[in-house]
């Protein structure tokens, strides 16, 4: 019976009654309320368990009601189309672990003026093996400045300029025609002031004055600020406004204009619910939680990472598996090493929260790696990260739209003999072109003199050095930024998860000088990296001459060689290989249908692997995949690697001789 199990392990006392469930299901033939049945069963127990950490005081199972009243609804709303990609999902439920899972991020307009733009041009992305597409934030945000689409008006409306629900609704069938899944923004920590919610609360209405966190004073926004931090101290500091219609302090995390929601209220709660399901009914098959980790606050923390962020977001995953389990959940966590796992699901949430995550850390470990030459780090921290539950899925990057802070953990680098203050310093300055030697040329983003704090923007193409020494016409240089780059997409690409380029790094374009002329751009230099997408080198990618070819097709071979190796299926498990030179990462990865050793050289120099590593994993022919060639030893047993060199390695397929 619904909710029976979670009830008898200590839940709210009050159970719903046989005919509070079965009257949700009144109108549903026999075959949906089997399957609505069904799902109950698997996924109810679930609900309440969360709604039971969220809501001690409440009467869990009448919310519990009320969201499977919304899950129902929903299901009724749900097209024939994505039923049936629902019932496809359900069989291979490890759809996004494949390894062709090849991802592709960027703003409808800056890739294709607008959503139409975007569907003429599918076949783009498909010749560079894109399967999974994230469009930047393109629902209805407030007017004028809006952090780059995070402050949302209206979660129901597309911007007018790029289109509307209709649009959206087309373009998301035709990628799923070509096999590329669609991934959509929810922002769940804050909406725009002028947001309904907002509006009705500046007007007086309690119920929704009850959406947000509004003090009458100083008092409690004083104590909160006591242990928050900024996140952007050079243009929103503090985390409270005052607002003259609200007549009150109003928690604002990010901007004065981000209102910062209430999830204490299980109101929100529903609210969210119900924009999750209508989301989902327009074909969306993955939505990034968008700072999910401030969701909760908690006085005398740093308001981050709360346990209930996670109960959070197991109560609306549950909401979606019973209404439409194609779509999966992708926390935006940019934390700490140690919390990352977290969100993937551990402990009681193991299995029932995201089943993606940004995997931060590899990201920082993959510059410091270029910067420095050395792996020290690198080895230390990421064997250091807890194992991952086998549903949980890395989103592995480069880069993404936003700026790049050192997330680096100061017992990390302790231990592999570094000062975390220090290395982040350096790091900073290596990135911004400030350092002795240093080929890059990022942007300081926001420096805090206070807490040290100074993060970088910029293009793959900037940061590896290859857009200044293609300016240059330096051919060494040139070459160089070329390895680097893709070494570091190679990095990415091999650790399992869902590797995702950033768009316009596929064809190596440089920081936008003129970032700063848009309107509401001048203050914030990561519009220096989300640039416009050139469609004249687009059009350079078969030319290997170019060099805007030669990042494609580097790209494109990633994608096309890690679709056929069955190692890097994302349940796999990934051990870093410690007895490597410091200039070598190696990282191993095993799957029941065979092993893999990635080899990188991060330096710019030759480096020598230890051939017993691979016949310690198994692997007697040692085959390069990436380069499609067989591995050879010295006669002192060592392989050569060349500067820069990235090697995928497996066991010889059948049909290469041996040597």
């Amino acid at each position: 019976m619904l909710f029976n199990r979670a009830m008898s392990q200590g839940a709210h006392d009050a159970r719903p009654t046989p005919e509070s469930v079965t009257s949700l299901l009144e109108g549903l033939d026999a075959a949906d309320r089997e399957t609505i049945e069904l799902r109950l069963e698997r996924w109810s127990d679930d609900l309440v368990a969360a709604l039971t950490v969220l809501y001690p005081e409440q009467d869990v199972s009448a919310l519990a009601l009320r969201l499977v009243e919304r899950a129902v609804e929903g299901f009724r709303l749900r097209s024939p189309e994505l039923r049936r990609l629902d019932q496809r999902r359900l069989l291979r439920p490890d759809w996004l672990q494949q390894p062709d899972m090849f991802g592709y991020a960027c703003y409808a307009d800056r890739f294709a003026r607008d959503l139409e733009g975007v569907r003429a041009h599918v076949d783009y992305l498909r010749d560079l093996g894109v399967s999974y597409l994230h469009l930047m934030p393109l629902l209805q945000p407030r007017e004028g400045d809006n952090d780059g689409g995070y402050a949302v008006q209206d979660y129901r409306r597309v911007r007018a300029d790029l289109g509307d629900i209709d649009d959206l609704t087309r373009l998301a069938s035709d990628l799923r025609g070509q096999g590329i899944s669609l991934v959509l923004d929810l922002v769940l920590n804050h909406v725009a002031r002028e947001h309904e919610w907002a509006a009705r609360a500046r007007a007086g209405e309690s119920r929704y004055r009850d959406y947000f966190h509004v003090y009458p004073d100083r008092v409690m926004p004083d104590a909160y600020e006591r242990t928050l931090p900024e996140v952007f101290p050079d243009f929103a500091p503090g985390n409270f406004t005052w607002d003259d219609e609200l007549e009150a302090w109003v928690w604002t995390t990010f901007n004065e204009w981000q209102w910062d929601v209430n999830w204490a209220n299980p109101d929100v709660l529903v609210e969210y619910a119900d924009i999750v399901l209508h989301l989902a009914n327009l074909g969306v098959e993955v939505l990034r939680l968008d700072a999910i980790a401030f969701t909760w606050k908690r006085l005398g923390t740093n308001c981050q990472n709360q346990p209930e962020v996670h109960a959070v977001t197991q109560a609306l995953r549950t909401v979606a598996r019973i209404a439409c389990p194609a779509l999966a959940f992708k926390a935006e966590a940019i934390v700490g090493p140690r919390d990352l796992v977290q969100y993937l699901g551990q402990g009681p949430h193991a299995g029932r929260v995201s089943d993606l995550a940004y995997h931060n850390s590899l990201m920082v470990q993959v510059w410091s790696m270029l910067a420095t030459g050395s792996t020290g780090l690198a080895k230390q921290a990421l064997s250091a990260l807890p194992p991952t539950p086998p549903s949980g899925t890395w989103i592995c990057y480069v880069r993404c739209h936003d700026d790049i802070g050192w997330a680096i953990d100061d017992s990390d680098a302790a231990a592999a003999g570094l000062d975390g203050y220090a290395h982040r310093r350096f790091l900073s300055d290596w990135y911004a072109g400030e350092h002795s030697g240093s080929w890059a040329h990022g942007l300081v983003f926001q420096h805090n003199p206070a807490t040290g704090d100074k993060r970088i923007s910029g293009t793959a193409a900037s940061l590896t050095g290859l857009a200044d020494a293609q300016a240059r016409g330096d051919e060494a240089a040139l070459g160089l930024g070329l390895a680097r780059l893709f070494l570091a997409h190679a990095m990415v690409a091999g650790w399992g998860g869902i590797p995702v380029v950033w768009s316009g790094d596929e064809l190596g374009m440089p920081n936008d000088p003129h970032w700063a002329q848009e309107p509401g751009h001048e203050d914030d230099n990561r519009w220096a990296h989300r640039e416009r997408l050139d469609w004249e080198l687009a059009a350079q990618r078969h030319d290997l001459d170019a060099v805007p070819a030669k990042v494609f097709q580097g790209l494109r071979h990633l994608a096309a060689v890690r679709a056929g190796l069955p190692p890097l299926h994302a349940s796999g498990p990934t051990q870093v290989l410690l007895g490597t030179h410091d200039g070598v990462l190696a990282v191993l990865r095993t799957h029941p249908s065979g092993t893999m050793v990635c080899v990188y050289n991060v330096t710019a120099t030759w480096q020598t692997f230890d051939m017993r590593h691979f016949s310690d994993a198994g692997i007697h022919r040692p085959y390069d995949a990436l380069g499609g060639h067989p591995v050879f030893a010295g006669p002192d047993g060592v392989a050569s690697l060349s500067p820069y060199a990235a090697w995928w390695v497996i066991d010889a397929p059948a049909e290469v001789p041996h040597a």
